[in-house]
């Protein structure tokens, strides 16, 4: 199983504190690092010192690192246009060497669009919204240098596009979908997804919705094998008791309602549960985002063992 670090910036971090996790991610030995990509915090606190945009702070990272993967675990449609968002994820997988994956949603917190002046429609149109975007946001991305790609949807238009930049991966960066919908988004996954993420789910749920995913590909006529399947977990990992104890205190959640929590070992056999239904990568949601002996604990104890799950 490949473990990636996946953090919450919306409920308090600088550019700096990301850029500080960032590094340790990498110099750790972790595959990537992935972002929220939300305005306002959740679950109370200040959020000070308030958001930063996520595919700005990717920008950012991909110039002070050189060799993890950077993500958002997921941009919603409603926050972007579908032109400008191919726009800017292209150019941050330049700056980044091809380093950058593209997690893509619908959104689901109305608080954050009315916070920000943000259309928020029913989830229907948000649906409607997405499978437009990707659609747009991967044509643009395959046209061929030289030509034009045009698109005509229900919500959105495009006429004659140069269809630039163009990312450095070929034929484009992955996009990453996920959720719990059980027939609309692993049709749309096995589409447009090299990557299919179950989010915050047990075990058994997330057992529910891989075999979901890879019977939508077969329908497509794609090899389910071909599709990357992970779910995101919250983790909470102490070398002792105490420790673990201490870790959930300071996120405000008891160990028996967070996903991964426990010992190394007992992390690593929670994890195990997840591989042996198909996880072939875990997103580690690591809520002190300035705890760094935190992530620095899990990859000495936690990832290698599980590399072997």
């Amino acid at each position: 199983m490949d473990l990636r670090i996946f953090t919450e910036p919306q409920q308090g971090a600088s550019y700096d504190d990301q850029l500080a996790i960032a590094k340790v991610t990498e110099d750790e030995g972790f595959d990537a690092f992935f972002r929220s990509d939300h305005y306002i915090s959740f679950g109370g606190g200040s959020g000070l010192p308030g958001p930063t945009d996520a595919w700005i702070t990717l920008a950012g990272l991909a110039r002070e690192t050189s060799r993890i993967r950077l993500g958002t675990l997921v941009s919603p449609v409603t926050f972007r246009l579908p032109g400008p968002l191919a726009i800017s994820v292209a150019e941050v997988d330049v700056m980044s060497g091809g380093r950058v994956e593209l997690g893509l949603g619908t959104g689901w917190n109305p608080n954050e669009h009315s916070a920000y002046g943000i259309d928020f429609p029913p989830f229907g149109v948000r649906f409607e919204h997405l499978e437009e975007q990707l659609s747009i946001i991967t044509g643009l991305w395959s046209t061929p240098v030289g030509e034009k790609f045009s698109f005509s949807g229900s919500h959105y238009t495009l006429t004659d596009s140069p269809a630039l930049p163009k990312p450095t991966q070929t034929p484009h960066p992955p996009i990453v979908m996920g959720g719990a919908g059980k027939t609309k988004t692993p049709r749309l996954a096995a589409k447009f997804a090299a990557e299919y993420n179950t989010p915050f789910h047990t075990v058994d749920a997330a057992s529910g919705q891989f075999d979901r995913v890879r019977a939508a590909c077969e329908a497509a006529g794609r090899d389910p094998s071909s599709m990357v399947l992970s779910s995101a977990v919250t983790i909470c990992c102490g070398a002792d008791e105490a420790e673990v104890n201490r870790r959930a205190e300071a996120i405000g959640r008891p160990p028996a309602n967070i996903d991964v929590a426990g010992t190394p070992q007992q992390c690593v056999d929670k994890l195990a549960e997840f591989a042996k239904v198909g996880a072939q990568r875990a997103y580690l949601q690591v809520l002190d985002i300035k705890d760094l002996d935190h992530v620095r604990l899990i990859a000495a104890e936690v990832l290698p063992a599980a590399a072997s799950l």
